[in-house]
């Protein structure tokens, strides 16, 4: 008899569970972004046409947001990653987050809890050019800054073994 699973709980998409089958093609792809349907279906052992379906519904649902490239920013001449903690002024919560999304050099921004409301990834050629991007926010915000001295751990997709079977 084939094991229950919870649905996917995804912000604004239908849950859906991911059979065995799902996950397979999940961790194909994330194995080699760049496979073929017919590999993943010669790897899973399906045919091409019934993959490339599952394919369809996992972005359907929300499951596989897409597919993006990953660029060293190193080989393009910015070394420097750092970790910015924002606490914006009374207000300027708006402000803040326009300044992150119009800023290049700011990889990620997130809405946090705490006494800091933002967390931001910066990538920056060097401390002088972090200044500058941190100054852009000093009009309306108090920013805390952490440089990465390594990573251990890099970008890495969820733990599809907590969801699956």
């Amino acid at each position: 008899m084939p094991v229950k699973h919870s649905p996917i709980e995804l912000n604004g998409f239908e849950p859906t569970p991911l059979d065995s089958i799902n996950l397979q093609i999940i961790q194909a792809l994330l194995d080699q972004p760049r496979s073929s349907t017919a590999e993943l279906a010669r790897k899973i052992g399906m045919s091409a046409p019934a993959v490339a379906e599952r394919i369809q519904r996992l972005h359907e649902v929300g499951v596989i947001a897409g597919y993006r490239l990953e660029i060293n920013p190193r080989a393009v001449g910015l070394p420097l990653a750092a970790y910015v903690r924002v606490r914006p002024g009374a207000g300027m919560h708006a402000r803040v987050a326009d300044l992150a999304r119009r800023n290049r050099h700011v990889v990620e921004c997130h809405r946090i809890t705490g006494e800091d409301c933002f967390l931001m990834k910066v990538h920056v050629a060097d401390v002088a050019h972090l200044e500058t991007v941190l100054d852009e926010f000093l009009t309306c915000s108090q920013t805390t800054t952490s440089i990465v001295q390594s990573s251990p751990v890099t970008l890495r997709s969820v733990p599809l073994a907590t969801i699956g079977p």
